[in-house]
């Protein structure tokens, strides 16, 4: 961590770094077991396939879900503020490159990338915090490039983002709508959106928001 990065950044690193073999360990196959968020996950790849330039998976922990986006025949990488995560993601996947880093800062030229997966990586990130990161991901992407961000929903949206206690470090759940709209300020065009029943083995709803660059003229 630099001087200047957020003070929650060296918490969240350390809580993943605590868990990250067990971490690994159970979560290894869980694309197996979640049709819908493999059917969202072969729809972005789709999009981004034609474009020019890599997807990044930003938060990829131990590096499954790259490695399954490689598997779609895409140029993928992965980035992770947990070093012990990195660690699991190269000895798991040597064929592919991760990266210890931030959604901060990334270490990206602009309109690098033809695609960005947030996959349930924002959401131990402030409120106050994420506009900053979404526009980061806008500085990164390429005209008509895609992001698909994954993250818990909450049942009331009224209620606004609401805390809760995640099994790792603290977390928050977003009203997909309120997401939506931070998307839309950061330069983003919403695309689709699922939101569905949380399955047996977890703790609550789960909502996906795919958005694109627009292409400049």
């Amino acid at each position: 961590m630099t001087e200047s990065a957020p003070s929650y950044l060296a918490t969240v690193a350390a809580a993943y770094d605590g868990v990250a073999e067990v971490y690994a360990e159970l979560f290894a196959d869980v694309l197996d077991r979640q049709p819908l968020e493999r059917a969202l996950l072969s729809a972005f790849a789709d999009l981004v396939r034609p474009l020019p330039g890599p997807v990044a998976d930003l938060g990829c922990g131990p590096g499954y879900a790259t490695a399954h986006l490689h598997r779609s025949g895409l140029d993928v990488f992965g980035v992770d503020l947990s070093p012990e995560m990195i660690t699991i993601a190269r000895r798991s996947h040597p064929q592919l490159r991760f990266e210890v880093g931030t959604m901060t800062a990334l270490d990206l030229p602009d309109r690098i990338l033809s695609g960005a997966l947030c996959r349930y990586s924002l959401i131990h990130t402030p409120p106050a915090d994420i506009p900053a990161i979404l526009a980061e991901v806008h500085r990164v992407l390429a005209p008509g490039g895609h992001l698909l961000l994954g993250f818990l929903a909450t049942d009331e949206p009224a209620a606004g983002v609401h805390p809760y206690d995640h099994r790792v470090t603290g977390a928050y759940r977003w009203p997909p709508d309120h997401l939506t709209g931070l998307a839309r300020q950061a330069g983003l065009v919403e695309v689709a959106q699922l939101v569905r029943a949380p399955t047996d083995e977890e703790r609550g709803r789960q909502a996906q928001l795919l958005a694109r660059r627009p292409q400049e003229t």
